[in-house]
């Protein structure tokens, strides 16, 4: 059967992959004569699947948790009104086509399931359009090139549109199957996408400054609740480290993941570069992303004396389990070796990521096989216990049935809610400083911790600094992207197994270690001969509070629209509008 996936997989992206691609041209498909079986509405939908984000993209995106070599446009603050990339309608104009001529299909109970996908992927279309551009005009039409009242339109509000966005997604879960797909979107993943649409909505909201924040937060705990009490999925939680290995297997992991990219380099060139990125990009972890975890027994790491100055091997012990199993740490075994790989310093932090690393087959650039999760169940226990929280209503048991699910397979402490509200994390208060003072502030900013700890590199750390208005922590003013702290010069023994493997040197080398770093040009200190190591020391990224949130619209769709498109605040272009 998972063979069966991987072709069907290999057909869809070799025949779709390109966004201006149809499989079958328009201006040849007529009501008379397709969308009349369920081989021809399945093979026109198999399209819209093309709408997800790629796994490498996803896995290195950039923010407060993770940086490479590339920044991107959000935090090197270069996106322009003259960028048009993100401001395409190919593909809602096909959802909006096959929703026109679907009834062709005589067969209601196909056809219902199909409409169902549809409705999906328009909300799915519709949800990124409104997390990058805020208001953007509704169409659920096909729009003939002579309709100028709709071409020429102006945005509509972004609630107006949220609100369309979720009820695509009650039609979804209403008619699609509630059988489980892990390729194919069933009423499970409606839903789940339903949690993820409504809490950005809901909290950009609340801490935006916005109205009906509470509207959204009850949709997420709504769509939560059915899906945790009767969808029958749970956490993976095979073997002795079920975290590393949910994100580094060829075949994903059901019980656990709803929907994934199914990929396959071997048999069908099927592939992704997320394991090549690590090492080619030198990706690495911030020390602010590392403070987030705790300590084995679920005390904080920043509360241990001397936190901010611990060596590399002395910080990584005796940590949530999860750290290593996400970090290069001592004693890291790659799958399929049997010798211990030492940290080299190699990720600009000094931090690696070993996410998604699978045996070093896939070393190589474009062959990662690892199935990608677009949606699995622990971002929906997370969704739902945060709008719980955000609401004011959150209880223990909402705890138990959600979060602690999440620390019980890692093997950490259950969170206590008195416990977390009583005495809340001065490191996660002044990580997140929009997080007004309230009776919940302190389960608030834990389902925060376990959200950044469990999502990583995952593709949610951008959007979700962005609903929480924390952007300005995502550039490096006035948060540096510090890294492992170096006390100075010297022999360091990165694998605790007895030897020096590195050597961090000022002017001349004096050993014949495999590993060594010269300080102020294979590593930059904080304090020039000791200190952390800093990412992007000789760039400055700024953060605007009244712009960065959301994209430009581009400038020559305001003048194609004669200035009916508005443009975001703070953002300049260069038509007269």
């Amino acid at each position: 059967m998972k063979t069966f996936y991987k072709i069907f997989a290999f057909s869809l992206i070799s025949l779709l992959w390109s966004c201006e691609l149809t499989l079958i041209p328009e201006d040849s498909v007529t009501p008379e004569v397709f969308f009349k079986t369920e081989t021809e509405l399945d093979l026109w939908t198999n399209q819209f699947y093309t709408i997800f984000d790629s796994a490498d993209g996803a896995a290195g995106q950039n923010a407060d948790d993770n940086v490479d070599r590339a920044l991107g446009d959000v935090i090197s603050g270069t996106r322009s009104a003259a960028d048009e990339s993100g401001w395409s309608w190919s593909r809602l104009r096909r959802i909006n086509y096959f929703l026109e001529y679907s009834s062709n299909c005589e067969n209601d109970q196909v056809r219902e399931h199909y409409e169902g996908v549809a409705y999906f992927f328009r909300a799915y279309f519709y949800f990124n359009m409104v997390r990058r551009y805020g208001d953007v005009p509704w169409y659920d039409q096909v729009i003939d090139s002579d309709n100028q009242e709709l071409l020429f339109k102006p945005r509509d509000d972004r609630g107006f549109v949220m609100d369309k966005v979720l009820e695509d997604l009650d039609r979804a879960i209403a008619m699609l199957p509630a059988s489980r797909h892990v390729s194919k979107v069933t009423r499970w993943t409606a839903l789940a996408f339903k949690t993820r649409a409504a809490l950005y909505e809901g909290t950009f909201r609340k801490y935006h400054g916005m109205d009906n924040a509470d509207k959204y937060l009850q949709q997420v705990v709504e769509a939560g609740a059915e899906f945790i009490n009767n969808s029958g999925y749970s956490l993976y939680n095979s073997g002795n480290q079920p975290y590393r290995d949910l994100f580094n297997s060829n075949n994903a992991k059901s019980e656990e993941v709803i929907l994934a990219r199914l990929y396959n380099f071997e048999d069908l060139s099927l592939s992704h570069g997320i394991q090549f990125n690590i090492t080619n990009m030198q990706q690495g972890f911030t020390r602010r992303f590392m403070n987030h975890y705790l300590m084995a027994d679920g005390s904080r790491f920043t509360d241990v004396q001397g936190y901010e100055t611990m060596f590399y091997t002395q910080e990584t012990q005796n940590r949530d389990p999860r750290l290593s199993q996400t970090v290069l740490s001592p004693g890291y075994i790659q799958t399929g070796e049997t010798t211990v790989s030492p940290n080299s310093l190699l990720a600009m932090t000094g931090y690696q990521p070993i996410k998604f690393v699978g045996d070093a087959s896939h070393d190589g650039a474009s062959k990662g096989t690892s199935d990608w999760p677009l949606f699995r169940t622990a971002e929906v226990y997370l969704n739902y216990a945060e709008a719980k929280a955000e609401l004011g209503t959150i209880t223990q048991s909402d705890l138990d049935n959600s979060v602690n699910k999440i620390r019980q397979r890692a093997k950490m402490p259950a969170i206590s809610l008195d416990q977390a509200n009583a005495q809340p994390d001065p490191f996660l208060v002044n990580a997140y400083p929009n997080v007004t003072k309230n009776q919940n502030k302190g389960i608030i900013l834990e389902i925060r911790r376990e959200r950044t700890i469990e999502m990583v590199m995952e593709g949610h750390r951008q959007w979700d600094m962005f609903r929480w208005k924390e952007g300005a922590q995502i550039v490096n003013t006035p948060n540096p992207y510090y890294g492992c702290y170096i006390p100075g010069p010297g022999q360091y023994d990165m694998d605790l197994d007895g030897n020096n493997d590195l050597e961090i040197y000022l002017d001349e080398s004096t050993t014949r270690l495999p590993n060594k770093k010269k300080i102020g040009s294979d590593i930059i200190l904080s304090e020039g001969t000791y200190g952390y190591i800093i990412a992007w020391p000789a760039v400055t990224y700024t953060w605007n509070e009244e712009r960065d949130y959301l994209w430009p619209i581009p400038a020559d769709q305001r003048v194609i629209t004669n200035g009916a498109l508005s443009q975001n605040p703070g953002w300049e272009d260069s038509t007269n509008y």
